[in-house]
């Protein structure tokens, strides 16, 4: 069967997470039913980064294998969409063929995230849905410092929830804050992400914006071999899954193929 990369947005307010489960609203699950009633038979997807309840995409990216009933035309996104998400809070952006060899969990190389902190006394009532609030100002650059020191290939145990079996060994690529008036955002990159590992990583700074937590403290975490109480976790609906990267089109069964021989045992990304 034709394999087919699907480019994905929604807001994740009104979704239960990615992943299906009975009786609960889900983009996988609204997806796939999609999908389904336009082949006539059950299609199953794959995405490159489960994200939770509450947690926003605006580039996800999904592959699903369908029969030849289903038409690669330009107006199937749409079709999909307003099947899956008629209120329009899911789009598919684009419906592709996709290349020899890819997969859109295993070829990935990188997962990047965005953060969103209002700090003000009063929220802004504009941005309640896709921004945390944090009711005081907060230190941007003592957070900026601790985000540069947690960049590397580092054991991130003390900021993933602990699933048996899974490695919590992650190379954070790009951890960085910047401020616009009380509107705080961090960019985070990395190859993949444990379990809440994203919103672990920006509660420990913005626990060291506060003066809660030292630059020390933050960076002994990392010596640490299990989830730390030190770090907390910030609110889902302030983190939007922003991209995901493939390497060359030739480099992409290989890609798969070590990743899948690698995390055969890990859930590689769900925040």
């Amino acid at each position: 069967m034709p394999r087919i990369r699907l480019d994905l947005a929604y807001d994740g307010g009104g979704f239960s997470g990615w992943a299906s489960q009975p009786g609960l609203r889900t983009c996988q699950g609204e997806l796939e039913r999609a999908l389904t009633t336009i082949a006539r038979e059950p299609v199953r997807i794959t995405v490159a980064g489960r994200t939770d309840a509450g947690v926003h995409a605006s580039g996800q990216v999904a592959h699903a294998d369908v029969p030849d009933a289903i038409p690669i035309v330009p107006h199937l996104a749409r079709r999909l969409s307003r099947l899956a998400a008629p209120d329009g809070d899911l789009v598919v952006r684009q419906v592709a063929v996709a290349p020899e060899g890819f997969d859109a969990r295993f070829s990935a190389v990188s997962r990047s995230y965005r953060y969103r902190i209002v700090a003000a006394e009063a929220a802004d009532p504009l941005e309640r849905r896709t921004a945390a609030h944090v009711p005081h100002p907060l230190d941007v650059d003592a957070m900026a410092r601790a985000a540069q020191a947690l960049v590397g290939l580092r054991d991130f145990a003390a900021f993933c929830k602990p699933r048996e079996g899974a490695t919590t060994i992650r190379e954070l690529r790009e951890f960085s804050w910047r401020r616009d008036g009380a509107l705080l955002t961090a960019s985070l990159s990395a190859d993949a992400f444990c379990h809440s590992m994203v919103r672990a990583l920006v509660a420990a700074c913005v626990r060291v914006g506060e003066g809660r937590l030292g630059l020390a403290d933050a960076v002994r975490l990392l010596g640490e071999r299990q989830r730390s109480p030190l770090t907390g976790l910030m609110p889902a609906h302030g983190l939007t899954l922003v991209g995901v990267g493939y390497p060359p089109t030739e480099r992409l069964a290989e890609q798969a193929s070590r990743a899948r021989a690698r995390r055969s045992v890990e859930d590689v990304e769900r925040d």
